[in-house]
């Protein structure tokens, strides 16, 4: 499933607002009542988290072990702005869930966003397929691809999909290294699948991203099982 990337997902941007009010309608709530209503807001955090969600993912669960424990450990780590404020993503580890087409990599990811929204935690997020990322971080006229780099290393939780479908490039390696490189440093958890074995990443990918992925990430490999062939989501 190929997603073009999301901005860190807000209650008050006018796209989230637009998705929220079509979940109101379908749940017989009037949006205007609900707004001069001096009751608490109709709708959840996982309302909010599902109305910027791809909706082939809004009923993704995370049921793999090592999926769910780094939920858990995602979920230790979140901290508090402030007194009493909800706690927030922050800093933690990442993720690198490898296998074949359809084994359920990317159901596994948005499960996992919506596992830590379950659990109390604030998320602030964005997701990306590699191929869309490297289209907009490319150079071009009126884009400030470097101000767009920023933004996508800066985001508390980051999902890359498909890392290795896109053509090999030196730049397409230099692009990858600077932004591992920079979560890696902010320490900041970053959800990525790839078709690629393990073992192949390094020659795809370059010396240097494949030790930073090394080290800030815990590596699982799915089952070779095409879950799309019995009824499954990706």
């Amino acid at each position: 499933m190929h997603t073009r990337h999301r901005e860190p997902q807000l209650l008050g941007n006018e796209g989230t607002l637009e998705r929220m009010a079509r979940i109101l309608a379908a749940r017989n709530i009037d949006p205007a009542a609900a707004a001069l209503s001096d009751d608490p807001a109709p709708y959840s955090p996982l309302d909010a988290l599902l109305a910027g969600m791809p909706p082939r993912y809004q009923e993704a669960v995370a049921d793999h072990p090592t999926v769910l424990d780094w939920v858990q450990k995602v979920a230790e780590a979140a901290v508090a702005p402030s007194r009493g404020a909800r706690r927030q993503v922050a800093a933690g580890p990442s993720l690198l869930m490898a296998g074949v087409v359809g084994a359920g990599k990317t159901h596994q990811a948005y499960g996992a966003i919506r596992a830590l929204v379950q659990s109390g935690v604030g998320v602030r997020w964005r997701a990306t397929t590699a191929a869309d990322l490297y289209a907009d971080l490319r150079p071009r006229p009126g884009v400030d691809s470097e101000r767009e780099l920023a933004a996508v290393s800066r985001c508390p939780l980051l999902i890359i999909d498909d890392l290795g479908a896109a053509k090999a490039s030196e730049w397409v390696e230099e692009i990858t290294y600077r932004l591992i490189n920079r979560r890696y440093n902010l320490m900041l958890p970053t959800l990525i699948t790839t078709n690629l074995a393990i073992k192949d990443l390094r020659s795809y990918l370059g010396d240097r991203v494949a030790s930073r992925l090394a080290q800030m990430t815990t590596r699982v490999e799915f089952e070779p099982l095409d879950r799309r062939r019995f009824g499954a989501t990706a």
